[in-house]
């Protein structure tokens, strides 16, 4: 992944972890597995897992595997899989009945969050400044621009 994509996912989890309750919370980070069916999973650049839905039963040696909805996903685009995130992913994300996904564009420097309805259709809200709270995570907020590293000024001649 491009050095962009990897910063804005890397802020994201700093700021996620420093917010989130670690008992009652699990970031993850490249590696929560979301069951799209019997025998296909995702797994998202970024998600929030609730450590109710993680399986005491399991020992270390089992794959982690959710199949329930999570609070959040996130994909970061990249020029190797943005379209792919968009145009795939994100209809499984909805089908599962994630309820929130972000798509965060690094170049663009937006945020696009995918919130479930109660009918269980989404909203569409693209960001592009300020902050942004996830519905399910109600004590989060974060700054869009701690995610982006600053741009250079130009000095003048």
């Amino acid at each position: 992944m491009t050095t962009a994509h990897n910063r804005a996912e890397e802020a994201l989890a700093r700021r996620l972890m420093a917010q989130l309750d670690e008992a009652e919370y699990s970031v993850r980070i490249e590696n929560g597995r979301l069951r799209i069916s019997a025998t296909t999973f995702y797994i998202p650049d970024l998600c929030v897992i609730p450590r109710a839905l993680e399986d005491p039963k399991l020992d270390d040696s089992s794959l982690e595997i959710y199949a329930e909805p999570v609070p959040l996903v996130v994909e970061v685009w990249s020029p190797s899989t943005g379209n792919y995130d968009v145009g795939t992913k994100l209809l499984e994300y909805q089908q599962r009945g994630d309820l929130e996904i972000w798509r965060i564009h690094p170049i663009e420097r937006t945020l696009i969050a995918w919130r479930r309805l109660p009918d269980g259709s989404y909203a569409e809200t693209l960001h592009n400044a300020g902050s942004v709270r996830p519905l399910a995570l109600p004590q989060v907020s974060i700054e869009l621009e701690s995610l982006f590293p600053r741009r250079a000024q130009s000095r003048g001649g």
